[in-house]
């Protein structure tokens, strides 16, 4: 018997392209037409159209998330000699982001409701600080899958230690908490745009955001060489661009970045439906914000066998993320943890899977991934 169609999990890039085609086309048709492909009018609308819709100051692009964090991280003058403070279970680009700007990592726990920074985790490391470790300058806060980490208790803490708090945002574009846009709470908001992010171009692409106009200036000196003014670096700088075909495509899509997160919700309600008293638990909500879901993550502890057996009705996963970054070949035995350990970290990186999870699903692939939800029970 032939095998249904598989649904992609947990994103499908060309089917927002398909969906918004008609826009993108001519949106990279006006960019290819005006000859300015780097730092032009497409690159500065969409730093103050995304600024706006944030509901900050300053949004200052660059070429991918990851340069994002570390640019932010050189802006408040976290580098050498300085510690940052993070989770493991995050992308390796959060970390490595870090090291680019020559701090250490210190990696820590999560709340294994919601993944996110464990606060408890944080205050003992910033009241006990390991042996030997750099003065911890910042945090990295990051909203993980699509919502907001546990910021009413780990803001207080940044404050009472004097470190600066930096939210990845990554996956997080448009999420709230107490009615505000993430983005508003630390000193500086870092973004993804690879083409799977809730707001994807299609390619890659990054931004900072800050209500500080005098960081939003250093950022983009930083950007480009340290340039203030044009080919004369007043420091050192990186090569780190928004081009404008991307800015182009972004401007163009973020028009539809609202509608799209409320479908991602609307998708999330019903599978919620479809695990409700089952065995699988819906993903955690803060009460106090919205999610805008990212990725829809369950756990299950048998998750290969889960995987094939979706597999087998059609139904694609992914696993975001299997390994945490301080089991990484890369990064085992070299990066510092705290106090606390990583034990819910490594527990939820062997149970952890995401669902199919875009706004161009349709209505009968839903009800699909639905009904094999149903079969877990």
């Amino acid at each position: 018997m032939e095998s249904p169609p598989l649904i992609v999990a947990p994103a499908s890039p060309g089917a927002t392209y398909r969906a918004l085609q008609p826009e993108i086309d001519a949106a990279v048709a006006h960019a290819l037409g005006s000859g300015w492909y780097i730092l032009g009018t497409e690159g500065r609308s969409f730093e103050t159209e995304f600024a706006a819709w944030l509901g900050t100051a300053h949004a200052v692009g660059c070429g991918n998330g990851t340069d994002a964090l570390a640019l932010a991280l050189r802006g408040l003058g976290i580098g050498p000699g300085c510690a940052v403070a993070t989770v493991s279970h995050t992308a390796v680009a959060t970390v490595a982001a870090i090291e680019m700007a020559g701090a250490t990592p210190v990696l820590l726990d999560i709340d294994p409701a919601t993944y996110t920074l464990d606060p408890a985790a944080l205050a003992a490391l910033l009241d006990k600080p390991p042996v030997g470790l750099p003065p911890i300058r910042a945090v990295i806060a990051v909203h993980l899958y699509g919502q907001a980490a546990d910021l009413d208790a780990i803001l207080p803490l940044c404050e009472r230690h004097a470190v600066v708090l930096v939210e990845d945002c990554a996956q997080a574009h448009g999420a709230t908490l107490h009615g505000k846009r993430l983005s508003n709470f630390g000193e500086v908001a870092c973004f993804s745009f690879y083409p799977t992010k809730n707001l994807g171009a299609l390619g890659d692409g990054g931004a900072v955001a800050t209500a500080d106009p005098a960081l939003a200036a250093e950022l983009a000196a930083l950007r480009q060489y340290g340039w203030r003014q044009h080919y004369v670096s007043d420091v050192v700088g990186i090569n780190s661009r928004l081009d404008e075909l991307q800015a182009a495509i972004l401007r163009a899509k973020l028009l539809h970045l609202d509608a799209g997160n409320a479908r991602r919700g609307a998708i999330a309600e019903v599978y919620d439906a479809a695990l409700a008293d089952g065995p699988v638990a819906p993903p955690a909500r803060r009460a106090d914000g919205t999610h805008v879901f990212h990725q829809y993550v369950i756990r299950v502890r048998d998750r290969a066998a889960v995987q094939a057996a979706l597999r087998a009705q059609g139904i694609g996963t992914g696993v975001h993320y299997p390994v945490p970054v301080h089991l990484q070949p890369a990064y085992r035995g070299r990066v510092a943890l705290g106090p606390t350990g990583c034990q819910a970290t490594e527990a939820a990186a062997a149970e952890v899977l995401s669902l199919p999870m875009y706004p161009e699903l349709t209505e009968a692939e839903v009800a699909r991934v639905a009904a094999a939800l149903r079969t877990l029970h």
